[in-house]
């Protein structure tokens, strides 16, 4: 089995872009997602519902309003993987219109290319590396780690890996973590966070002053909620997963991390057009140029990439993955919060 610089070499020639299928594709989904938001404008907050009575026709117009912001949502995560690819270099590149096109969503999933790019860029080169991975993704720390740290810095270890937090990453994730906090390290460099914040808000309010208020919400607002959230555990679940490995800086390597440290999402054919192939994480890192569309193929095409460790979108798989707090080297796996308290108290 080929490892190594031999593995991605033997990867390449699925990293080429068919240009006329990656317009193809971005055509069909901003046609989706821009649908999908006209619908939710054209839909009355109160449907007819006669038998149901006054209540029972708001409660389904806010019904099918939430149903189609969830599509909208959701397409907004395949756009998303474009943004996504377009900056790794695997679509659009030296296209003109594809960079405004990419941006304009970069900008308004609140992610702009500078803070994504660096940090992202980061997180491929050193997946699942100990001591320093947590540049771009979730921290992990040691259980040894663990037993030195203060109780401030577990509260915050605990609150950045909490469902929670992945649920509300519109405000956690993206706004503070993708555009505020990277502008007050470094405003020069990360303007655009602003810039994203900003037209963001823009185009909210200008959603409330054409369509009222509440279509801003549905329409401007709740897409974007849903994306972020799926997103935030997308990119979780991708690193942190029962089978995952972590190395030590002087025993990682590549393409292990890409093998053993990244999931396979398994999904249904509806899922995986929504999220853009993502899921088939491993494949991606082990060489990010390939196009999403071509990652079944890269994986179909090549033996070594065809036992992934993987997860689903299954209430049993999403409580495994989260379960996973505190890597323990000795056994060479994640252990719960429980058991890293006993190893520290057991270790004084």
């Amino acid at each position: 089995m080929r490892t190594g610089p031999e593995l991605v070499r033997a990867s390449n020639p699925y990293a080429a872009e068919d240009r006329a299928r990656t317009w193809r594709l971005l055509a069909v989904a901003l046609a989706v997602f821009v649908g999908a938001l006209a619908a939710i404008v054209a839909t009355p907050f109160t449907l007819a519902a006669t038998a149901l009575g006054p209540w029972g026709g708001l409660a389904l117009g806010l019904g099918v309003k939430t149903l189609l912001a969830a599509l909208a949502g959701l397409t907004l995560v395949r756009l998303f993987i474009f943004y996504h690819d377009y900056l790794h270099g695997a679509v659009l590149t030296g296209s003109t219109l594809g960079k405004i096109v990419m941006h304009a969503v970069g900008y308004w999933v609140l992610a702009g290319p500078s803070v994504w790019k660096q940090t992202h860029d980061y997180h491929h080169k050193h997946t699942a590396k100990m001591v320093g991975a947590s540049i771009g993704s979730y921290p992990i720390v040691t259980v040894d780690m663990w037993g030195l740290m203060t109780e401030a810095q577990r509260r915050d270890y605990k609150l950045v890996r909490h469902p929670v937090t992945m649920l509300a990453g519109y405000f956690t994730v993206f706004v503070l973590g993708m555009c505020i906090s990277p502008f007050r390290r470094n405003p020069s460099q990360h303007r655009d966070g602003i810039y994203a914040l900003v037209g963001h808000a823009a185009v909210v309010v200008t959603f409330g002053l054409l369509f009222g208020w509440g279509n801003a919400f549905f329409a401007g607002m709740l897409p974007v909620m849903i994306a972020t959230a799926a997103g935030s555990y997308l990119f979780y679940a991708q690193h942190n997963f029962p089978e995952m490995q972590i190395k030590g800086r002087h025993e990682w390597e590549y393409t292990f991390a890409a093998l053993h440290s990244s999931s396979m999402m398994d999904m249904g054919p509806v899922m995986h057009w929504f999220t853009g192939n993502i899921g088939y994480h491993h494949v991606h890192h082990l060489n990010h140029r390939i196009p999403f569309y071509r990652l079944p193929e890269a994986m179909a095409g090549m033996p070594e990439l065809q036992s992934p460790h993987r997860v689903y979108l299954t209430p049993s798989s999403i409580r495994a993955c989260l379960a996973l707090d505190v890597w323990d080297p000795a056994q060479g796996r994640m252990v719960s919060y429980e058991e890293a308290d006993q190893m520290a108290r057991a270790a004084k």
